[in-house]
């Protein structure tokens, strides 16, 4: 099991500083969001301090963009890297492609399938001359002329890796990406019972197994030195655990452990105009629900939590905790999982 951490996305000099030293503690993949800045800006600096470790966009927001311009960017992450580079899709949801990047959204699961076999075919055009005749329903690419074509590099495309929740978004992971990022308001449960017969599904369809494929997941974690921030990173998995749950588009997580009640009522709550409402709705969340979704354990046996939940079907791991902490309480967790 890889084991990765999000790169902070602060100043070049502060990138270039932070991805050395997560290397240097063993960290297999340093990865970027795309929230408040740009999320392939960073990797360049990570590439120029770092040698070993992976880089990765966790997530890339592909509707924001053209399969084009992402198949330039990502080509050229793959030769400033040396072939490190790992492309992080995810499809954002419909306000945020309409409202803020003023985009098309429709159909999420077949675009996003045409998205990356659009990629695959600019890639293919560039690597082995083949002449770019992408025509789909959603994207045509059709022209490629040598004075465009970047130069030859000797590492293979970049692998796709793809943010899903549903299962036809899953299904489409497992079809045409290299990878699936699961959420963080997942259960074991739901993976082993829903997530992964969708990717073996979508493996099947084109061919392939599961060697060629890898499960990346963040599990939300909830542990502390003390009393005080074991209590502190209950309650605040808790309110995390309440926002996702609140969202229809997650229901069906709750369904499978028969709290579908629970969905509607942090649903109801989350749209109320009570002042308290994100402290209510992180009191329905009791201890049971905490365990499904998050691992509960002190420092020292976290390690041994997380390999015994995910050990035989997660193949890249980052630790979800949503609150305070010290940096080195993670280097220990991750040594022991070494």
């Amino acid at each position: 099991m890889k084991i990765d951490v999000d790169l902070d996305s602060g100043s070049l000099a502060s990138i270039s500083a932070s991805a050395r030293a997560l290397e240097e503690a063993g960290y297999d993949g340093l990865w970027t969001a795309e929230t408040a800045h740009d999320p392939f800006l960073p990797l360049v600096a990570a590439a120029q301090s770092s040698s070993r470790a992976e880089l990765g966009t966790g997530i890339t927001v592909a509707f924001a963009r053209t399969p084009m311009t992402v198949a330039y960017t990502a080509r050229d992450l793959q030769a400033y890297s040396g072939g490190r580079f790992l492309l992080g899709l995810g499809s954002q949801v419909k306000p945020h492609i309409e409202k803020r990047f003023s985009m098309t959204w429709s159909h999420p699961a077949p675009r996003m399938r045409e998205f990356i076999c659009a990629l695959h075919a600019i890639w293919d055009s560039w690597d082995n001359g083949t002449p770019l005749n992408f025509r789909g329903d959603f994207y045509q690419h059709t022209l490629m002329t040598p004075f465009f074509t970047p130069p030859a590099i000797p590492w293979p495309r970049p692998r796709v890796i793809l943010a899903a929740v549903g299962e036809t978004m899953t299904r489409t992971a497992g079809e045409v990406a290299d990878g699936i990022f699961l959420h963080g308001f997942t259960t074991e449960r739901y993976i082993r019972e829903v997530t992964i017969p969708a990717v073996e599904d979508g493996l099947r369809r084109s061919g392939r197994s599961r060697q060629d494929f890898q499960v990346a997941h963040a599990p939300l974690i909830v542990t502390g030195r003390t009393q005080e921030q074991a209590a502190q990173a209950r309650q605040a998995v808790r309110q995390q655990i309440a926002f996702y749950g609140s969202t229809p588009s997650y229901k069906r997580v709750l369904e499978l452990h028969g709290w579908g009640e629970l969905a509607g009522e942090l649903n109801s709550l989350s749209r109320s105009s009570r002042e308290d409402k994100w402290s209510a709705m992180a009191d329905l969340v009791d201890d049971d629900v905490l365990a499904a979704f998050a691992v509960v354990a002190e420092p020292g046996q976290v390690a041994d939590a997380l390999i015994s939940r995910f050990g035989d079907v997660v193949d890249r791991l980052k630790f979800y905790a949503p609150y305070e902490s010290e940096p080195a309480l993670w280097d220990e967790i991750r040594s022991r999982l070494a």
